[in-house]
């Protein structure tokens, strides 16, 4: 086969993109442990699961005072409260050693440790302290000034998750967890070479037929937005022997080689001649129906990409983005890039090559009547087209004509937002936490935001969210979640949890004791502290059932999820409390079974139709999904 030949056994985009991917190993190349303070930027490998609460202790918001709130009931600026004062003040980062009876008081620092038996704190401007006495000018209610633990950051929370891309925010929470290093996705190496007698680098002397080397610069900047390190080589001479030993040498230190230039059919193109001597298998396209990019030539050796891309450099970025920054990808950890479109009207009738897929740089101005789309017409050559352009239009490869008027897809290039694929709202669950990451390796996006399984149901009645995780009872049909939907909004059965009464297992108070038993010791002893739940979660429903209308001491504080309400126990600021018993498990509390629950996703109607909730639906009719959830403690 002559060189012409081969040259001109131009084939599709999506069999070209095929067969260059057939013949690659495209997972990740492998994962290092690097500090956190070097990690910005970087993939993460593996899931990162918050091994402490933060904040990991009930703590004061503001200067001021901890106090019981039942004390400050009716004080006002008229009729102040009067408290005997506690020493010494609790300042951040000392743990307390007294427990707030009736009628006390003790100063606490921002930041400082709640004691035990406080359950509000006063701020500082709202009372007046004399010898031994604070005088207090506000009433508050329990909870009032007061993070609770977890709150932040729960125990045993999927913090992150494999394959997000730190940034500041992120890196900030690994420190706010104390991690010093973290896992993370090898970069992968990425040689660029440009070629050719016509080539200098930017500073030298500009001479007659000369072109100044931008490929390399945009493409070294292309390669680290998707997540590579890019090794420039330089410019290499129309010189087979050269163009050997730089690209022998490419092999040696890379794991990814882009050549620009000399891979068209004249005769001084030099690029793809020297390639087509390696093999296993060596060149597997060498020109796609495209314009831009037409000559791409993408061979694979000794397991690596090598690719030379068209000189002139909107055909080299076009090029770039089509086929060889989803590899980069795929090797670095990261998902897919994501684009944005819009709809258009074609500003002027454009003609097309027939035979070829043709990508249409357009600039959009806003009208009346919506985004018009204007032709960028200035050809593969030009250096400032991409740069300047808001997207392009695709015209497909038997397309001749784009008619003015015409409405067109745009694809946006580097605009926008990139949103959440999947929004769900409600009560937080760790199988949930599952199922979110299992999406997410399926390259679908998700926000999770946990408000409790009422405010969820609210929000999927309004239409506010994708998925809302809930498990309510009904009092009068003991049934779960069902009673409480309307015509918008269908059920998807999830899974069934255990919730229980627990305590710390040294606690030979309740050990062999029902949950009613419990309740009445409680009841009982007024130095027995529960921990409470939130109104509007479900497991607040079932803590009222049980208790009946009692409200043992503790029965005001109201965390607002399942990590808290351990926390409170295990630090011995309450005795005792209800969760669900995968918490009871990771927090290793003794956990003693009040009922199983259903834990289901309301979802709009309207909703429904979307890619991002049918996957999700997919997901759990998974019996793999199942089967794991099912070894996670859930039924």
């Amino acid at each position: 086969m002559s060189d012409q030949e081969q040259f001109l056994d131009v084939i599709d985009r999506d069999e070209a993109e095929l067969r260059f991917r057939s013949a690659l190993n495209l997972r990740p190349l492998g994962v290092e442990r690097i500090l956190v303070r070097d990690s910005l930027g970087r993939v993460l490998s593996a899931n990162i699961l918050a091994r402490m609460d933060v904040p990991a202790f009930d703590r004061s918001n503001f200067d001021g005072y901890a106090v019981k709130a039942s004390d400050t009931f009716g004080a006002s600026e008229l009729t102040p409260k009067t408290l005997k004062l506690l020493l010494p003040t609790l300042d951040a980062g000392t743990a307390p050693t007294v427990e707030i009876q009736t009628g006390h008081a003790i100063a606490i620092a921002t930041g400082g440790m709640l004691p035990r038996g406080s359950d509000a704190v006063l701020m500082v401007e709202h009372a007046d302290e004399q010898v031994g006495r604070v005088f207090l000018r506000r009433a508050l209610t329990p909870g009032f000034g007061i993070s609770f633990a977890g709150t932040d950051i729960a125990l045993g929370e999927t913090v992150l998750r494999a394959g997000t891309i730190l940034t500041s925010r992120e890196t900030g929470v690994l420190a706010a967890l104390g991690e010093e290093f973290v896992d993370v996705w090898c970069r992968p190496r990425v040689t660029i070479i440009s070629t050719g007698n016509e080539i200098i680098a930017p500073g030298e002397l500009m001479r007659p037929a000369a072109v100044y080397d931008s490929n390399s610069q945009v493409l070294a900047d292309a390669v680290r937005e998707q997540g590579g390190i890019p090794l420039c080589r330089g410019i290499i001479r129309d010189n087979a022997d050269e163009l050997r030993t730089g690209l022998q040498a490419a092999l040696d230190d890379s794991d990814v080689v882009l050549l620009s230039g000399g891979t068209s059919k004249g005769k001084g193109d030099l690029c793809y001649r020297v390639l087509s001597e390696w093999t296993d298998p060596g060149i597997v396209v060498h020109g796609v129906a495209l314009k831009p990019g037409k000559p791409i030539c993408m061979a694979v050796t000794a397991g690596k990409p090598v690719v030379i891309l068209p000189g002139f450099p909107t055909s080299a970025i076009f090029t770039f983005h089509e086929f060889v920054a989803p590899v980069i990808r795929l090797l670095a950890g990261r998902q897919p890039e994501s684009h944005e479109w819009v709809s258009a009207t074609m500003a002027t009738r454009t003609n097309s090559e027939i035979g070829r897929t043709e990508y249409l740089l357009v600039g959009l101005i806003k009208s009346d009547s919506g985004l018009i789309a204007f032709p960028m017409g200035k050809g593969s050559g030009s250096v400032t087209t991409f740069s300047r352009a808001d997207g392009f239009v695709t015209i497909p490869r038997y397309t001749e004509i784009v008619d003015a008027g015409e409405h067109v897809r745009v694809c946006l290039i580097g605009r926008g937002l990139e949103l959440a694929e999947l929004v769900v709202v409600g009560s937080h669950c760790v199988g949930l936490d599952y199922l979110l990451t299992q999406l997410q390796q399926r390259g679908i996006q998700s926000k999770l935001l946990t408000v409790g399984s009422s405010a969820g149901l609210m929000a999927a009645k309004r239409c506010e969210c994708d998925v809302a995780g809930i498990h309510l009872l009904d009092p009068l049909t003991d049934v779960y979640n069902r009673p409480f939907l309307n015509d918008a909004i269908t059920m998807i059965d999830g899974y069934g949890r255990s919730q229980g009464v627990v305590f710390r297992q040294d606690d030979q108070r309740f050990e062999g004791k029902t949950p009613s038993e419990i309740v009445s010791i409680a009841m009982s002893d007024s130095s027995i502290v529960m921990v409470n739940r939130n109104q509007g979660s479900g497991t607040r429903i079932l803590i009222d059932r049980l208790l009946a209308g009692a409200k043992p001491s503790g029965y005001s504080v109201q965390p607002s999820n399942h990590s808290a309400v351990a926390a409170a126990i295990l630090q011995h600021r309450a005795d005792w409390g209800v969760t669900i018993e995968a918490t009871a498990r990771t927090s290793r509390l003794a956990f003693v079974p009040l009922r199983n629950e259903q834990y289901d996703f309301a979802i709009p109607k309207a909703r429904l139709h979307r890619p991002a909730v049918q996957a999700f639906i997919a997901l759990l009719a998974d019996q793999e999904i199942r089967r794991e959830l099912q070894s996670m403690g859930f039924k």
